[in-house]
């Protein structure tokens, strides 16, 4: 009896311990927040993978100028902030992008991306602490996807509104808190920082760099499809805008009201970069801004901080 007792009661406690362990939950990893996925775009019929890639580019520059609306024509804009490239100016080129540095994580992103200054109450102007620039894909057939041709041109937004435009392709929201509008500026709660998101059309004409409204040569898609006037599906652009500010009342643009919130872009991407980058799209993989391995990684990308 002793030596049965002896063999019973450690393999009683063996399976025990084993139960246990498969009751247990299983961790659960978080990615950093600059890779969280998108969420001002409405995707109701998207895969459960999400293909993105992304650049990090921390503000450059402050000026007068917009070389996709008034090229050519040094302080004829209102103030914007400027990403990316150092040296996007008013007679800005595609040469001349190609031909400057950048500030971006991946340095081969030459292009330029601005917006309209912030401004306080006091009329003073609120920095953008963290500029992140998602790529990702919108359409059923992501196979389909074609690079940006060098020099396209795109506009987001409407910086002459003089209500709330309808559809809405930007969203005021807070660092990890559920406030949010695409009507007017939110203030966050304590803790949080006040943040921009501007979806970019996702359609190309196939034939335009750019338009005379700088806006008829792209479009959305719809129900994960492009319009036959605009064919060619191209990356998903969205800004992701930080700024060093919770929010407060009587913030204004340097365009005005909240819902004039806007922003532009240019393409200097090097081609052979970017089109490594859209094989993380077409096989909806989530990259960081390293860019396309040849395989799915488990790697969980944390931007250097910025000195």
């Amino acid at each position: 009896m002793p030596k049965l007792i002896r063999f019973v009661l450690p393999t009683l406690v063996l399976t025990m311990l084993l139960l246990l362990l498969l009751l247990m939950p299983s961790p659960q990893v978080t990615a950093h927040p600059a890779l969280a996925p998108l969420a001002l775009r409405h995707r109701p019929q998207a895969p459960a993978e999400i293909g993105e890639f992304v650049a990090f580019c921390p503000f450059s520059h402050r000026a007068m100028d917009d070389p996709i609306v008034f090229p050519g024509m040094p302080g004829h804009s209102h103030n914007h902030d400027f990403f990316a490239n150092v040296s996007t100016a008013a007679t800005t080129t595609l040469e001349s992008l190609v031909a400057n540095g950048s500030t971006c994580d991946p340095a081969v992103d030459r292009s330029a991306y601005w917006i309209p200054t912030l401004y306080d109450a006091s009329d003073q102007i609120i920095t953008v602490e963290q500029a992140t620039f998602y790529y990702s894909v919108d359409i059923a057939n992501p196979s389909s996807l074609q690079p940006y041709p060098p020099g396209l041109k795109m506009i987001a937004g409407q910086a002459n509104a003089t209500s709330v435009p309808k559809p809405a392709y930007f969203k005021w929201s807070c660092l990890g808190a559920a406030n949010s509008s695409t009507t007017d500026f939110v203030v966050c709660p304590p803790g949080s920082k006040l943040e921009l998101l501007l979806d970019f059309p996702d359609c190309w004409n196939g034939q335009d760099l750019d338009s005379a409204d700088h806006k008829s040569h792209m479009a959305y898609s719809v129900n994960q499809a492009c319009p036959a006037s605009h064919p060619v599906a191209v990356p998903a652009l969205q800004f992701k805008l930080r700024y060093a500010t919770r929010g407060e009342a009587g913030m204004r643009l340097a365009t005005g009201a909240a819902y004039t919130a806007h922003g532009d872009f240019f393409n200097a991407w090097d081609a052979a970069a970017l089109n490594n980058r859209l094989n993380c799209l077409r096989q909806l993989i989530k990259c960081g801004p390293e860019g396309f391995a040849g395989s799915t990684s488990t790697f969980i990308y944390l931007p250097a901080v910025q000195k």
